[in-house]
């Protein structure tokens, strides 16, 4: 993990969190699933003015009453004590009453009027002889407030069918106007501004809006866990705060940026100004985003004043981003790394060097191939050997300084690769062989399948050495949770190359292109030349296993 040192921004303790709990009361109707949303107050604490779904705080009187509720086997008894909040809350703030007699019908009209949506809940309840239908209440997603806010939730958003017969009349106090929307009409009503929702509510109308009835929403929450957890994070876009899950492309770059969420790192891609993502890493961008390089080829500068930089893949021969680079280390560049020789990588390596006139900063890499096309051929100043270490240091005020790149060979995309690990901090800079938003182009004869999957085994094993848990990757934003990215790289490849055998298998005559539409049929029909040099090396791979002999 990055040294405390080397944030950018002064650690500090998030609010603490409260325990809450949400229910989505949904009904099937002729246009599909319908939730019931209502207004939160314009003086509430928290969100006022949002059209939220009903719920709030968990009470000791919700984790007493389990005696007084129904329960699935498999309900643990957290989830029980959620349901029963939950219920307290719809039947508080909605008189919606959630309630079964002790012959199993559920709660009348004459119970529901005879309660007190002022007193206390459950003892109400018992003295009718109800009991809280908490079995008919799900688990549907976990959400943590943002690390941002004053006020912070870890809340289970809980999915319910609304009882027969019965109206929803808001309290008129926390909350107002409930309305019965589908999940796709609230959220367009709150893209043209007229259906104010926060982040959590989006993305949860969302997910609803690909489900067709009530049954396969309560069905698809049958597992008793819930289908995402989430604690997102929030960056600058525009000027603007925009917030991100983890399995979006920004959230691992806000990990590392604003650990303790912070909302001060701007995500807006652009080509002329470094980024800062540590004290002693840079990032800066060329400006040749496209179809092959997304936003644009990743320059980093490793380093800091006092001990010189390091400058990885300088990029194509793009005389404004070269300059910019030797602008953003000061001319005090000590080494040039190229991660390989690929036309978006290395080409800026000599015109860097050549400004840098006093130091002339080696150049360093691994040679192209013979197998490497005409566009990609390179030779350093001096070769990289798989594990040699390139270090900075320099004294300062709280002691000795370092910054200590290792190289690791990592052949597959390009026969010439290199990742680099920095070791103090444990970040993965990870050229092409990892990217954000893409997977790479793996193209025979100078990349090589087996190399590359390979090659992601040998990463994994360097980020459990060094506890790395951040890749920086030549194109597109940091990702965090490195492991489990390249893990889930490995499998997406691994499930790739056996639907390419399944369709070899049932049409063993067929062409490249045939294969290709097939198999890559869940991308664009533009993508197939592209994905048409992966295929290559996944069929070059199954020809030559002993199973395809």
């Amino acid at each position: 993990m990055p040294r405390s040192s080397q944030l950018l921004h002064a650690q500090r303790e998030p609010a603490a969190l409260r325990p809450a709990a949400t229910v989505l009361l949904l009904r099937d109707s002729p246009q599909g699933v319908e939730v019931l949303m209502t207004r939160r107050s314009l003086t509430a604490s928290f969100a006022p003015g949002a059209y939220v779904f009903p719920g709030g705080g968990i009470d000791a009187a919700d984790a007493a009453a389990h005696g007084q509720a129904t329960r699935r086997p498999t309900q643990s008894g957290e989830h029980l004590t959620q349901a029963i909040a939950a219920i307290r809350e719809s039947f508080e703030e909605l008189g919606v009453l959630l309630a079964k007699r002790d012959d199993g019908s559920p709660a009348t009209a004459e119970d529901l009027a005879a309660l007190d949506r002022q007193a206390p809940f459950a003892p109400q309840c018992a003295a009718r002889g109800l009991k809280l239908a908490a079995a008919d209440v799900y688990v549907l997603a976990h959400w943590i407030t943002d690390r941002d806010l004053p006020r912070r939730f870890d809340v289970p958003f809980l999915v319910a069918r609304m009882p027969e017969g019965q109206t929803p009349v808001a309290d008129e106090a926390e909350q107002f106007e409930p309305v019965w929307v589908r999940p796709q009409d609230a959220l367009e009503r709150h893209k043209a501004g007229q259906f104010f929702i926060i982040f959590p509510t989006i993305r949860t109308l969302e997910r609803l809006q690909n489900y067709g009835n009530v049954q396969s929403i309560l069905d698809a929450c049958a597992t008793e866990q819930p289908l995402w957890t989430s604690c997102p994070r929030g960056g600058l876009l525009a000027g603007k705060e925009a917030r991100y899950m983890e399995h979006e492309q920004p959230f691992g770059e806000l990990e590392l940026v604003t650990p303790d969420g912070q909302m001060l790192h701007a995500l807006d891609w652009q080509a002329e100004q470094p980024v800062p993502l540590l004290k002693n890493v840079q990032r800066l961008t060329a400006g040749n985003s496209g179809f092959m390089t997304g936003p644009g080829t990743n320059s980093y500068l490793v380093g800091d004043p006092r001990t010189g930089y390091i400058a990885i893949d300088p990029g194509p021969a793009d005389d404004a981003h070269i300059e910019r680079l030797w602008r953003a280390a000061g001319g005090h560049i000590k080494f040039i790394v190229c991660t390989h020789s690929h036309p978006d990588h290395s080409p800026g390596a000599k015109p860097l060097q050549a400004l840098c006139n006093d130091t002339k900063p080696p150049i360093l890499g691994l040679a192209s191939l013979p197998t490497a096309n005409a566009a990609s051929q390179f030779t350093p100043d001096e070769a990289l050997a798989d594990g040699q270490r390139l270090s900075l240091s320099a004294d300062a005020p709280e002691g000795r300084i370092t910054h200590t790149l290792r190289a690791i060979h990592t052949p597959g995309h390009a026969a010439n690769h290199l990742c680099l690990m920095l070791e103090e901090d444990g970040l993965l800079f990870s050229g092409d062989h990892i990217l954000n938003g893409s997977t790479t182009i793996v193209n025979p004869p100078d990349g090589e399948m087996t190399a590359y999957l390979d090659s992601l085994d040998k990463l994994d094993a360097a980020c459990v050495e060094q506890d790395a848990n951040f890749i920086l990757p030549a194109h597109g934003y940091v990702l965090g949770s490195a492991r489990a990215q390249i893990a889930h790289l490995k499998k997406h490849r691994l499930a790739r190359e056996a639907k390419i055998l399944a369709v070899m298998q049932a049409d063993p005559q067929g062409t490249m292109d045939d294969w290709v539409a097939k198999a890559y049929d869940d991308v664009p029909p533009q993508v197939w030349p592209v994905a048409k040099r992966s295929l290559q090396a996944h069929v070059d791979r199954i020809q030559g296993s002993p199973l395809s002999r």
